[in-house]
């Protein structure tokens, strides 16, 4: 008789708040529960990222798996003929995201762990292959954001630091960052805004590719303390509006009003 292969149980962290806290769900709900939790690895992540995951698995005593660690960004981007990624064209997401998810499960059948909130209406795309299974705890307990805080201030994991500034995980030069985000960048990692830049003018054939929809960087940067102003007027209006939130929730909900389009999910949970 054939033995039957063991399900595998699996969840991405991103290096964000939700994902974290849904680690720190599982083990708590679930502590026989064997997880095999990953990150996928573009090489060009914020340093701050790779602080926090280090402290997850020191708070939690786990071991993240790093995934696509010899196919980083500029391969892929070689292989694209410097055509940057893009909301229309988010080749990133695939190749360094979901790939390396299937790659790493394989044919073996996989329960994957999704930290989508009862609160969200949004859907994950994680793989479309039948063998892996995607649930949703989060939505099954009817946790929502405030549970997600509660959970990580009472680990001691917390925010990762990145979050005075930005509200999403992902790439330093992530396409889905607001404007705001790009010029706090500048502020915080100089060096990695330089390098963003570099991505967008190193074409040698002439072609114009923007990170941000209808100016380059610099340009963006050059309007810093327009957006600022704006920014802290927003800011500033919406703690009027809810005097109870903390600030990273109003951060939060300040930048969302900038999206116009949908983040992917598998890199910003």
């Amino acid at each position: 008789m054939t033995e039957k292969k063991k399900i595998r149980h699996i969840l991405g962290l991103s290096g964000g708040k939700d994902s974290t806290a849904l680690a720190i769900f599982l083990k708590d709900k679930y502590p026989n529960l064997e997880i095999e939790y990953f990150f996928c690895d573009t090489h060009k992540e914020l340093p701050e990222t790779y602080d926090y995951l280090k402290r997850i698995e020191a708070r939690l005593g786990i071991k993240i798996n790093y995934l696509g660690a010899t196919k980083g960004f500029d391969y892929w981007l070689a292989l694209h003929s410097g055509y940057l990624p893009s909301p229309k064209s988010r080749w990133c997401t695939i190749k360094m995201k979901i790939q390396p998810l299937e790659e790493f499960v394989g044919d073996d059948e996989a329960v994957s762990y999704i930290a989508i909130r009862a609160d969200e209406n949004r859907e994950g795309y994680i793989s479309t292959k039948p063998n892996i299974k995607p649930v949703f705890p989060f939505r099954e307990w009817g946790l929502v954001k405030a549970d997600i805080m509660k959970l990580l201030e009472d680990s001691g994991i917390g925010l990762p630091d990145y979050y005075r500034w930005r509200s999403r995980s992902g790439c330093f030069f992530c396409f889905f960052q607001r404007k705001y985000e790009w010029v706090m960048l500048a502020k915080e990692h100089p060096d990695l805004f330089a390098k963003a830049v570099e991505y967008e003018q190193n074409h040698e054939d002439g072609r114009r590719y923007t990170w941000t929809e209808g100016e380059t960087l610099l340009e963006l940067l050059s309007r810093k303390d327009e957006i600022i102003v704006r920014h802290h007027k927003a800011m500033e209006k919406e703690q009027k509006s809810y005097a109870n939130q903390s600030l990273s929730e109003v951060l939060d909900k300040v930048l969302d009003q900038e999206d116009e389009e949908s983040p992917c999910l598998v890199c910003h949970l």
